[in-house]
């Protein structure tokens, strides 16, 4: 009977400076964690955090094409006060079920 693996992985060879390597070995003994699973989370890690970063640059370029373009900078400036109504409400109702005193409100 041969195994088959839920999820196979491709295996990896790199080079580190001696300082880091042993910063991941003390890191592994310590957390009772294998010194490939630390390197799998740390890449994982940084390739989200990269994803996230190209995702935010792409919509901060959008949002700056929009803003400097005057017909589309007119409309979405009407949408927003069009939804202001629905916001607040939505935010005093938010305070009060968090029991927030009456009053004038945070958000204004």
């Amino acid at each position: 009977m041969s195994y088959v693996d839920a999820n196979p992985m491709g295996a990896l060879s790199l080079r580190l400076p001696d300082d880091l390597e042993q910063q991941l070995s003390q890191e592994a003994r310590l957390s009772g964690q294998s010194r490939s699973q630390l390197l799998r989370e740390a890449l994982d890690g940084l390739l989200c955090r990269r994803r996230q970063e190209r995702a935010q640059a792409a919509l901060r370029g959008a949002a700056s094409a929009l803003a400097a373009d005057p017909s589309s900078r007119e409309e979405v400036l009407e949408i927003a006060a069009d939804f202001l109504p629905a916001e607040n409400e939505a935010l005093a109702r938010a305070a009060a079920l968090a029991g927030e005193p009456k009053g004038e409100p945070w958000w204004r």
